[in-house]
């Protein structure tokens, strides 16, 4: 692992829910922020299909207080065809109820944390699309610590969902930056030595996120679509309806191969409040993937 590659953000909020997958229905957080989310904080800050992020580990500053939280949450959720119909007839669409005592409303509990921090460190990677030298990694760390600095990012992080806000800033060493936070909150932030069991790592696996993609142009959108008008002539009306419709569910619309969901995990252990999360260091050899 290349050193100079590693970047450190220091992000905190009033509130976070890193839901374990195995209670979604009532919604319980890990203790600590998972490489996931991480991972999803930084992409908002900053992410081009030229580069990624690897999470190389996640120090605790304020590991937070467990709260309890009654919600108003819906027990539907819109499909895209209705989106889709609802554009053109919405009359035809039934829509979702929400609120407290809506026919579609329920309240569930959520186990949140209340006042969190931590500090992520990640390696920036280059993906195969990047072009050198007009891509390269120098440029890519410049980047990202402008817009750290400046608070800029594409949309606003959150805390493992998307109303807990997380704040960010830049730390140019992340072992100063833990020093520096300790002194200043005294004995409430002593380190955190602790076996936190299974984790989740990530829904998608880090290797083919490396491949990046970019999205097709116009010209070969229209090539995709003509090569597929050809496949249609000798059909009949009602199939070429069929396969027209399947066509624009599944239109292809990057170069990159579909990714589908595949949950990893790992044995997660806070030593000194340092989590390690490089996937080489954690991650054994990955099953199934995609």
């Amino acid at each position: 692992m290349n050193t100079a590659n590693l970047i450190t953000l220091r992000i905190w909020g009033d509130f976070a829910c890193f839901t374990r997958p195995e209670m979604k229905v009532e919604r319980v957080s890990y203790p600590v922020l998972t490489p996931s989310a991480a991972r999803g904080i930084l992409e908002a800050v900053f992410w081009e299909p030229q580069m990624y992020y690897l999470i190389d580990s996640i120090r605790v500053v304020k590991r937070g207080r467990w709260i309890s939280i009654r919600r108003n949450e819906v027990t539907r959720v819109i499909s895209l065809d209705s989106a889709k119909t609802w554009m053109h007839s919405p009359d035809k669409v039934s829509p979702i109820h929400a609120g407290g005592g809506a026919e579609d409303g329920t309240q569930r509990n959520m186990l949140a944390l209340q006042d969190v921090e931590y500090l992520i460190t990640a390696e920036v990677r280059l993906t195969p699309l990047a072009q050198p030298p007009r891509d390269n990694l120098a440029k890519y760390l410049r980047e990202i610590e402008g817009r750290a600095r400046a608070g800029k990012c594409f949309h606003r992080p959150g805390l493992g969902m998307r109303e807990f806000a997380a704040d960010f800033d830049w730390e140019p060493d992340a072992d100063a930056a833990l020093a520096r936070r300790t002194a200043e909150l005294g004995p409430s932030a002593a380190p955190i030595n602790e076996p936190l069991g299974l984790m989740l790592y990530d829904l998608f696996d880090h290797r083919a996120r490396a491949a990046g993609f970019r999205w097709l142009t116009p010209d070969e959108e229209a090539r995709q679509a003509s090569d597929f008008d050809q496949t249609l002539l000798e059909l009949k009306k009602g199939e070429q309806t069929k396969r027209r419709k399947e066509f624009g569910a599944n239109r292809q619309r990057s170069t990159a191969a579909v990714i589908k969901p595949h949950p990893l995990f790992f044995q997660a252990n806070l030593k000194n409040s340092r989590l390690d999360c490089h996937p080489d260091r954690v991650l054994g050899p990955i099953q199934g993937g995609n």
